[in-house]
């Protein structure tokens, strides 16, 4: 099994998968990290069941780290390299708690936006830095339109720039 293993590791560059049976056909395929679960062994040395990792989860979240983060924390600290291997997200065991405000990508990039308006405040001839700035709101706005039709905005939500200070403060 261990050999199997080790071909899907260079396999998967390659675009190619080995049959499970006798471990010897290779087959091209357009995307192999689909076929990976297939190899997927449970790791044995994942010491936490579902309803721990969960409230470690949430523990996390409750202190104010993001999913990213979280996600970084479990693999770094306790050894969990995803919460997918115990059938969990990160973001879905988060938002049955408490929904956020805006969606952690927004979020980062009212956080960008934000510290763009600042530095333009101070120097007003920085030409790349507001084109930067503009770059990043346009951004915003398309994404705000997303989250309006996904229902994860409310319907006559607007890009304002001094609410975005107040929310990200």
């Amino acid at each position: 099994m261990h050999r199997i293993l080790k071909r899907i590791l260079l396999c998967k560059k390659k675009s190619c998968v080995i049959n499970i049976e006798d471990g010897t056909g290779f087959h091209l395929i357009s995307n192999p990290q689909k076929y990976y679960k297939v190899f997927k062994m449970t790791k044995q040395w994942i010491k936490y069941e579902k309803d721990e990792l969960e409230k470690l989860i949430l523990k996390l979240a409750k202190a104010g780290n993001t999913n990213t983060m979280i996600g970084t924390i479990l693999r770094d600290q306790y050894g969990i390299p995803r919460a997918r291997e115990l059938n969990l997200k990160i973001k879905k065991v988060v938002e049955s708690q408490e929904k956020p405000v805006v969606p952690e990508d927004m979020f980062n990039l009212m956080k960008k936006a934000v510290n763009l308006h600042r530095h333009m405040a101070e120097n007003k001839g920085d030409a790349s830095t507001k084109h930067g700035l503009e770059y990043v709101e346009s951004k915003i706005r398309r994404l705000g339109k997303y989250y309006v039709k996904k229902k994860t905005l409310p319907k006559g939500w607007k890009y304002n720039i001094e609410e975005v200070k107040l929310l990200v403060k």
